[in-house]
């Protein structure tokens, strides 16, 4: 499978993950299928303006981690905010990340930098405590209603690979796409 392909695949598949994500943090709408619902007027922005927000704060974020490891390569891709005719122009991005190739240590250091910086900048945590799986890795879920984005960081402490990692999963709030943009040729 070619890289671009991957990325695809891996964007798709991480939409699917970001819908309960959403969920859990609820902060950025009561249901992005009616706009009327949304908690506040989403900003008309085009697909490649959201896409480079978007790296920007996953970029901020990668800079508190703090952490000097390698950063996996795939950027922010798009979801549609829902399938509503009347929601046809709204979407969000989300971004999936991982910093690897150090200790455990270091990636513990970088988790204990997040929970000081994360709220220097005007993030609020909602969740700082450990997974529900077997592992019961760490975890932080922060938002930035300012922003409009939310994160949710796992430090992998075993991954499926054998490495250490911290994952960070990057959601925005709805943009709307300028008119005569059609989301579903966006990726």
């Amino acid at each position: 499978m070619t890289d671009r392909k991957y990325s695809a695949v891996r964007r798709r598949r991480c939409a699917r993950l970001i819908i309960p994500f959403i969920a859990l943090v609820g902060t950025f709408a009561v249901g992005c299928s009616d706009v009327q619902k949304l908690n506040y007027e989403p900003e008309e922005l085009s697909v490649d303006s959201a896409r480079s927000k978007t790296k920007s704060v996953s970029s901020q974020l990668l800079e508190m981690i703090g952490v000097k490891g390698k950063v996996t390569q795939p950027g922010p891709g798009l979801a549609k905010c829902d399938d509503e005719p009347d929601a046809k122009d709204l979407y969000i991005m989300n971004h999936p990340w991982s910093v690897y190739g150090v200790s455990n240590d270091i990636l513990k250091q970088g988790m204990e930098n997040l929970r000081k910086s994360l709220p220097e900048r005007g993030w609020k945590i909602l969740k700082d405590g450990e997974t529900k799986s077997v592992a019961r890795d760490p975890e932080i879920l922060a938002e930035n209603k300012k922003l409009r984005y939310a994160a949710h960081i796992v430090w992998m402490r075993t991954s499926a690979s054998g490495r250490p990692m911290i994952n960070v999963t990057v959601v925005s709030g709805c943009f709307r796409a300028p008119a005569g943009t059609d989301i579903n040729k966006e990726y």
